[in-house]
């Protein structure tokens, strides 16, 4: 395990080199530039505002302050993850397709086109953040828990990252997993309270204890440390942070040790 590990290490200005590429090719010759990273989430926030906020009427709790009550920064707070994990995940499925000829033509790891897309969406996220930030302070609902967002997002990139090296993998040699992904990527959405209170989610359902089971979905912990943080104000509990910490941990070792097994034989199905 140690050994691909350092072989990446070793590619690191392969892998930023790769992520800047990323960056450049996907706004070249656009109107708007960068603009466009934040239009998706953007576009996201104020439909799902308008259905579930101003629609349904669906009450986010108090915030942290004490006075803010508002659903498009509740729903915000939980997207800054959504949006890292469900753009690294389908992206990363089809990269190494697409990065077959440069493969085949040098040495690279292929573990740095994986790694190269998760960068390039963590530039997103970072901005994201900021913007969130900025809003926050806006309104009054500020703490020294926004610190604590990078310790976040560390463990949420060694969870997504995991799941994006098996993904890619796999894709290699069946393409079904790039529409299995597409589907799995929409049941995730609604199995994680994004859009919902998670005091929404019934303690029995079907017979099965379904909030058990939607909290025990990382990406709940995930989605509800950052609502700590940046709604609530207040540094989640031990236990979440225990259980992101052993999850993404777990995920990127057993993930990386996947890949690995097949890196060797990748360069020839691509």
């Amino acid at each position: 395990m140690l050994a691909p590990v350092a072989e990446v290490w070793n590619h690191r200005n392969v892998v930023r080199n790769l992520s800047q590429r990323e960056l450049k090719a996907k706004y070249r010759k656009s109107v708007l530039g960068w603009l466009w990273s934040l239009a998706n989430p953007g576009a996201m926030l104020l439909i799902y505002s308008l259905v579930f906020g101003v629609f349904l009427k669906v009450k986010p709790p108090v915030a942290g302050n004490g006075e803010l009550q508002n659903f498009a920064l509740y729903l915000f707070s939980a997207l800054l993850v959504w949006n890292f994990f469900s753009t690294v995940v389908p992206t990363s499925v089809g990269a190494l397709e697409s990065a077959g000829p440069l493969i085949r033509k040098v040495y690279l790891p292929p573990e740095c086109v994986p790694f190269s897309v998760v960068l390039s969406t963590l530039f997103q996220t970072a901005i994201e953040a900021l913007i969130l930030v900025v809003v926050m302070l806006i309104v009054g609902n500020a703490s020294f828990t926004f610190l604590l967002f990078p310790a976040l997002v560390v463990f949420l990139v060694l969870f997504t990252t995991g799941v994006a090296l098996v993904a890619s993998m796999l894709n290699v040699y069946y393409r079904d997993v790039g529409y299995l992904v597409t589907i799995v990527m929409s049941l995730l959405f609604y199995a994680t309270p994004i859009i919902y209170t998670i005091d929404l989610v019934p303690e029995e359902a079907w017979g099965l204890p379904m909030r058990d089971i939607v909290e025990a979905n990382p990406l709940t912990q995930f989605v509800q440390g950052s609502r700590d943080l940046f709604y609530g104000l207040e540094v989640p509990s031990l236990d979440r942070w225990a259980y992101v910490a052993a999850v993404s941990v777990g995920t990127l070792a057993v993930g990386w040790w996947l890949f690995a097994r097949k890196a060797g034989e990748l360069a020839e199905e691509l």
